[in-house]
């Protein structure tokens, strides 16, 4: 019943900037953190950022002051600006959201298919 979508992946030159968004839809009661991990070829998937509902935000050492996550809790919509991009952030980037389904039982994690960030030298 919940979907996670992003979108907003492509390839661009290193130094240039690409815009990720990430929507949940279904039946949702409440969607609490959401955030992006990225895995590259034959690395394991690692946290880019995340932001809690009120709105704290928590980056990868690789990326802050470089990347910036926000998100619009009326379209339960996540956003990952990325900026000053480098060969290293290529990468599939995932999106997550934690999301309660019904009130009073406990929130799980749900995964998008992931979209494709290449970054040329």
């Amino acid at each position: 019943q919940v979907q996670v979508v992003e979108s907003g992946g492509g390839l661009v030159q290193a130094g240039g900037s690409l815009r990720l968004s990430c929507a949940a839809s279904g039946t949702i009661f409440i969607v609490n953190t959401m955030g992006w991990y990225r895995q590259a070829p034959g690395k394991q998937r690692d946290l880019v950022a995340t932001i809690t509902s009120g709105g704290r935000t928590n980056y990868a050492d690789s990326v802050r002051g470089r990347f910036t996550i926000s998100r619009d809790n009326a379209k339960n919509t996540v956003y990952l600006q990325m900026n000053s991009l480098k060969p290293e952030d290529t990468a599939v980037y995932y999106c997550l959201a934690d999301i309660a389904i019904v009130a009073g039982t406990p929130a799980h994690d749900y995964w998008g298919q992931g979209t494709q960030v290449t970054v040329s030298s």
